[in-house]
């Protein structure tokens, strides 16, 4: 059994695999935060207002909502090696109608919305996390999953940075190019690098009865079945309805930051950096040393309480002084939550269903992007900032009270 597993794992083993999925999600999130820094100012550049804009947004996460799912269950049935390759070249289209709408000579605008549509298929974050979990002890995978944190820190920050420095030395569409030809890299490496699947020996994709006809990876009714597996619905529901209010904070943040901070673009790049740093931090060290000492539902009800705590002081806050000093509250509350719940969520499903279960977990923050430009911008107009504050406090004391009452989750790893 073990040399049929080291032969799985190909010439770099479980660490070499491991470590290669980090460094390929920090590849992937680079780019992908190079792709926002720079979207903004080519639909300005293309004509667009900002209602157009909304649209161009919304059209992103409903798409990265509804393929989620699938791209789970693909790379549950294909492998990590299918499913990772296919979120690159996926990942890379989208950069190419990226580079191609900022040539004067091209349809920008209908090229620009066009390189939305490949989002369905690049979930590279979603991929990696069902290797780490596929490689990880159940003890272990808090801590693992908490790692990817340090990839999204760095993609934050270096993304952030090289779509502001390429774009001002040499043009808008050099970005783009760059995380084309980056994309392509990861996918090559994907395809050379990756074991063809992660799951252990034995394990397989949910294989039909002899006689009965393979399921699709369309099949929603298998999906959706996992959210009736003991366990799994009450903390999905959790992770959701604790941290929308939060989601519908960021997606507002680039107008607070104009409106109600007062904040130049590059105070502002500073500012979300601090954030890029903060996560990097908490999710990547924090979370695995606390994960050590308290359970998971202790580390669940405290990430809600510190929601809680959070939203009664941005009910508050009147500058960004007293948003740095509540920031770092937030994103402790924000990382905790998912990777607690992505943790809980693997462990309650069999090996063969992580995927498609960490592609559900993953439709919740797409879910947000799709709701919260238009909910989010009616309750900024309506009632100002501090409107926000007071939905995170009453919506996680809510979240609260349930999870004292009532346990959420009844008994760990139980469908391994």
């Amino acid at each position: 059994m073990p040399g049929q597993s080291l032969g799985i794992m190909g010439a770099l083993g479980r660490p070499g695999v491991v470590a290669l999925t980090y460094v390929l999600t920090t590849l992937e999130l680079t780019c992908l935060f190079m792709q926002f820094s720079i979207l903004p100012y080519l639909s300005r550049t293309l004509g667009l207002d900002s209602v157009a804009f909304g649209y161009l947004q919304t059209i992103f996460g409903m798409l990265q909502l509804l393929g989620g799912p699938v791209f789970g269950r693909f790379a549950d049935q294909r492998g990590a090696r299918a499913a990772l390759s296919l979120s690159f070249m996926a990942a890379s289209t989208i950069y190419l109608l990226l580079a191609a709408a900022c040539s004067p000579s091209l349809p920008g605008v209908f090229l620009l919305f066009a390189s939305r549509l490949p989002a369905v298929l690049m979930h590279t974050l979603p991929g990696a996390q069902m290797i780490i979990t596929d490689l990880t002890e159940p003890a272990e995978r808090p801590a693992a999953l908490g790692r990817l944190g340090l990839c999204f820190g760095i993609g934050v920050i270096l993304g952030s940075l090289l779509g502001g420095t390429l774009s001002t030395a040499c043009g808008i569409q050099c970005p783009a190019i760059v995380a084309l030809v980056a994309n392509l890299l990861g996918a090559i490496l994907s395809f050379t690098c990756i074991p063809s699947s992660t799951k252990q020996t034995g394990v397989t994709a949910q294989a039909p009865p002899p006689g009965a006809a393979k399921t699709s990876v369309f099949d929603l009714k298998a999906i959706s079945r996992l959210l009736l597996l003991p366990g799994v619905l009450p903390v999905f529901l959790v992770k959701v309805i604790s941290g929308f209010p939060t989601g519908l904070f960021l997606v507002m943040f680039s107008i607070i930051s104009m409106d109600f901070f007062q904040l130049e673009a590059a105070q502002a790049g500073y500012l979300m950096s601090f954030f890029g740093v903060l996560q990097m931090v908490i999710q990547g060290l924090v979370i695995g040393r606390l994960s050590r000492y308290f359970s998971e539902e202790a580390l669940l009800r405290a990430s809600v309480l510190v929601f809680a705590v959070v939203g009664l002081a941005m009910a508050l806050m009147s500058n960004v002084f007293h948003f740095c000093l509540l920031m770092p509250g937030l994103v402790f509350s924000l990382c905790t939550l998912n990777v607690v719940t992505d943790s809980m969520l693997t462990k309650a499903v069999s090996a063969s269903d992580t995927g498609t279960m960490l592609g559900l977990s993953a439709s919740v923050q797409p879910l947000t992007r799709t709701l919260g430009p238009t909910l989010g911008g009616l309750l900024y107009r309506s009632f100002g900032v501090p409107i926000f504050g007071h939905v995170q406090l009453a919506v996680n004391l809510l979240v609260l009270l349930v999870l004292w009452r009532k346990r959420v989750y009844q008994k760990e790893d139980k469908a391994r």
